[in-house]
């Protein structure tokens, strides 16, 4: 069942990621705003999620809430289907099962933060595209750094021909850092609360008991995921030099170190709501799809 655990993961993220990629363009722009400038000195045209909707709506088109849909669904499959099936078959082989036979919320971790890293690094190249095509706006709206892509494809060819092959790889750690915690919690808290909620008699309806599993995950993977989800965009979303450097940051620490200096603590947190507002739903939606997929699947395999 392993290959099919793959695709069904990547089917059911893509089919969340088509339902959450507006908020994802909310939260870029938001992230973006105001970059290495002291709160309250810059320009700001996105004041609040619900304002920043009707804005990016308004100058871009209804349209431009699905920016870098193409490389975010492409993301979405590949590091999903890799996640995902790894986390099913730990499960399976009784990888993140104690002694009792319960679900191990810290082997839970470790295999979603596995799944999460290897699932990151491959995918790292269409984050960095799903990045730099939602940052693009109207001029009256723009933030950030402003990549002349006009496609996927474009950007695949503007970025190889300007930093070779590795080009489509860089900031991959910091999409990595970024994917651990978020798989290892959203996972881990996933196979827990699932547990807890059956075990208890709270739940028992499985369509039931995999949304409010899935939307007690996402809500912790806000939280944890914030700064880590603000460097990665700062990183992939900077230009480069002739020499293929990092116009704003060399790397993570720097990033970080130039956040805190200039933006304060503030900054590590800048989109915390169209996060949440993205991850809850995502992480119930594509648990829930998954879940539902497995549960098709097995009603059509041949029983023994």
């Amino acid at each position: 069942m392993a290959t099919s655990d793959f695709v069904l993961g990547g089917v059911a993220a893509m089919g969340a990621g088509i339902v959450t990629n507006p908020v994802e363009v909310v939260k870029t722009r938001m992230q973006l705003q105001g970059e290495l400038a002291a709160r309250g000195s810059h320009a700001q045209p996105y004041k609040n999620v619900l304002q920043a909707f009707v804005t990016v709506a308004k100058n871009d088109g209804i349209l431009g809430l699905q920016k870098g849909l193409a490389p975010a669904l492409c993301f979405q499959f590949i590091i999903n289907s890799i996640r995902l099936s790894t986390y099913t078959q730990a499960v399976d082989k009784g990888w993140v099962h104690n002694k009792k036979g319960e679900i191990s919320f810290a082997r839970g971790m470790f295999w979603g933060a596995l799944g999460g890293v290897v699932g990151s690094y491959c995918a790292s190249p269409f984050f960095l595209i799903k990045t730099q095509l939602q940052a693009q706006a109207a001029k009256q709206i723009a933030v950030g750094y402003q990549h002349p892509h006009t496609s996927m494809s474009d950007a695949i060819r503007q970025i190889y021909r300007k930093s070779g092959f590795l080009g489509l790889w860089r900031g991959s750690m910091a999409s990595v850092s970024r994917a651990t915690v978020a798989s290892s919690v959203q996972i881990a808290t996933f196979g827990k609360a699932k547990c807890l909620l059956k075990d208890n008699g709270l739940v028992t309806q499985p369509t039931c008991l995999s949304f409010f599993s899935g939307l007690a995950a996402g809500s912790f993977v806000s939280v944890a995921v914030t700064p880590f989800d603000v460097i990665t965009t700062r990183l992939y979303n900077q230009g480069v030099d002739s020499q293929g450097r990092g116009l704003y940051y060399n790397g993570c620490l720097d990033c970080v170190t130039k956040i805190l200096r200039s933006e304060g603590i503030y900054g590590l947190f800048k989109g915390f709501w169209p996060i949440y507002l993205r991850s809850a739903p995502y992480s119930t939606l594509v648990l829930l799809f998954f879940d539902e997929l497995i549960a098709l699947r097995e009603s059509y395999a041949p029983h023994k």
